[in-house]
């Protein structure tokens, strides 16, 4: 085993299927991949919901994870008990198998010490808290919080120095604003290259934004479609690249902006970011990334590929909780100020890369939907009707941000920052690869499978590893899903179900284990058997 699991790791990089050894199905030997698991530490780090706080139905002072100190009854305190356990049955203690990470995250347990500090600061020193720091929070003062965060995430996303990120609003508003400043159509060029099943809110916010504009789906919305789709091909719902490509070049001169997910939500297919930004960039279009599912999940470049904007949730991945601040990328070459007004190209917003004629409005800065926030610090006080925005992606900020939610984003980004996403890929491309292959092996065993031969499922998720984050996406024969998400539910484990048939499995690097993947396979397996 010592040689197995750097061996493993370097073989799923390189896009290659390893052999894992015929023992593989056991506990044993997923237990023995946790036991040389380096970041194995980190789930203590995590409040993970329990078999029994599943099904908690009011609030009682427990959290799953953390010992409970009840209270005293008639003056005598009951005797301390883990994840509050209250009706004798062990296996309520028991963690949950939490495989939702792609659609909430786990809670930090430092999360409590972050909040913690901002309420004693509010209580403490009131509005002074927008100025000033105590020597010992963890915390910066309310003013510079956003860009505190925007420094713990360079390494994050890949950006060139913190002035390329911001965090701002939540994720569809900031794609709105990110859509306002980048996507300026003209009679020529209007139309918006998207994929064929985009996160309903990014479809949403493209038809409004084409709508805004004067113009319509119909005409101005290129959706990329899978090639050859087949309902019994396990790749027939995903885009190869060279599709893509194809798409971009197709529509490329009347092409305003070309806008993906970096890892598509529903199949859970990983985009080659790099080379397709190169080729819609050379081809005169602006690009921008959804990667609320790539965030914290996949090694990012973004300053290096050339992406022009990019927006991120923080409550999947991130694990900063539910509609927590959400990122945006803004790429250095969009920073341009100059004083007096009347630049063109990126400067006012007429094209890419400084090359269009501006857009008649006289602004020394690339237009957007301005507010408050997004003025220079340095005279934002001055209380100015004009606007002069702050330098970098924080002056395409509209409102005062709510420290509460970031503090729980500098609370989680600092423990990105100490483990690093090299790290947690290495983990996570095995994770989901000791997956895949025991689910393949419930296949090869006929698990499940119809009377007329159909199997119970199949993986839509891309089988190269290079292709995919953290998350295999199950679709399920017809009639099953209902069924067998209510068997997982009763065994335990949380997995987001996304209708008529699909089951998103996301075993997250930070918390999950080797074990509960094991566990997981377990549960599914039962499932099938008595729903099939």
């Amino acid at each position: 085993m010592d040689t197995e699991y750097p061996s493993f790791v370097e073989t799923l990089r390189a896009g290659q299927k390893p052999e894992f050894p015929a023992h593989a199905k056991t506990i044993q030997y997923a237990r023995e991949l946790d036991a040389h698991d380096k970041l194995s530490h980190l789930r203590g780090n995590f409040n993970i919901p329990t078999k029994g706080s599943l099904r908690k139905r009011a609030l009682d002072g427990a959290v799953a994870g953390e010992t409970k100190e009840p209270k005293a009854h008639n003056g005598v305190s009951p005797v301390t008990k883990p994840n509050c356990t209250t009706n004798g049955n062990l296996k309520n203690d028991e963690a949950s198998i939490y495989f939702v990470g792609n659609s909430l995250g786990a809670q930090p347990k430092c999360i409590r010490q972050y909040i913690d500090a901002h309420l004693e600061t509010w209580a403490s020193i009131g509005v002074n808290g927008h100025f000033t720091s105590f020597d010992n929070s963890p915390l910066a003062y309310w003013q510079d919080m956003a860009a505190a965060c925007a420094a713990q995430s360079v390494d994050l996303v890949g950006a060139k120095s913190a002035s390329e990120i911001i965090y701002m609003n939540t994720l569809t508003v900031n794609l709105h604003l990110m859509m306002a400043s980048f996507y300026r159509p003209t009679a020529k060029r209007h139309k918006i290259i998207a994929e064929w099943k985009p996160f309903p809110s990014d479809s949403y916010a493209i038809a409004s934004q084409l709508h805004w504009h004067g113009l319509t789906p119909a005409t101005s919305l290129i959706e990329i479609h899978p090639p050859h789709p087949n309902p019994t091909s396990s790749s027939s719902l995903t885009l190869p690249t060279s599709h893509i490509l194809a798409t971009i070049d197709a529509h490329a001169d009347s092409t305003a902006l070309l806008l993906l997910p970096g890892i598509q939500y529903y199949t859970g297919q990983l985009f080659d970011i790099a080379r397709i930004t190169q080729h819609a960039r050379a081809r005169g279009i602006v690009v921008g990334w959804d990667l609320a599912h790539a965030v914290g999940n996949v090694e990012l470049e973004l300053h290096a590929w050339g992406v022009d904007f990019a927006v991120w949730c923080t409550y999947k991945y991130l694990n900063a909780g539910p509609g927590a601040v959400g990122g945006v990328f803004v790429h250095g070459r969009h920073h341009a100020l100059l004083r007096g007004g009347g630049g063109g190209g990126d400067v006012a917003g007429g094209g890419v890369n400084g090359e269009g004629e501006g857009d008649g409005m006289g602004l020394g800065y690339r237009h957007r939907l301005a507010g408050w926030y997004g003025a220079d610090k340095a005279v934002r006080f001055e209380m100015e009707k004009v606007f002069w925005p702050a330098e970098g992606a924080a002056g395409w900020q509209v409102s005062n941000p709510s420290v509460v939610d970031l503090a729980c984003v500098r609370a989680t980004l600092g423990m990105f920052e100490r483990v690093g996403m090299r790290a947690l890929r290495d983990k996570a491309v095995l994770l989901t690869g000791y997956l895949e292959w025991l689910l393949l092996g419930l296949l090869a065993d006929g698990m499940g499978e119809g009377k007329d031969g159909e199997a119970a499922f199949r993986i839509i998720t891309p089988g190269n590893p290079v292709e995919r984050g953290s998350q295999l996406s199950l679709l399920l024969r017809g009639g099953l899903l209902e069924k067998v998400s209510q068997e997982l539910a009763d065994g335990g484990v949380v997995v987001d179900v996304r209708k008529p048939d699909v089951i998103r499995v996301a075993p997250v690097p930070m918390y999950c284990r080797f074990e509960d993947v094991w566990g997981f396979i377990m549960v599914f397996k039962r499932a099938l058997d008595k729903c099939t």
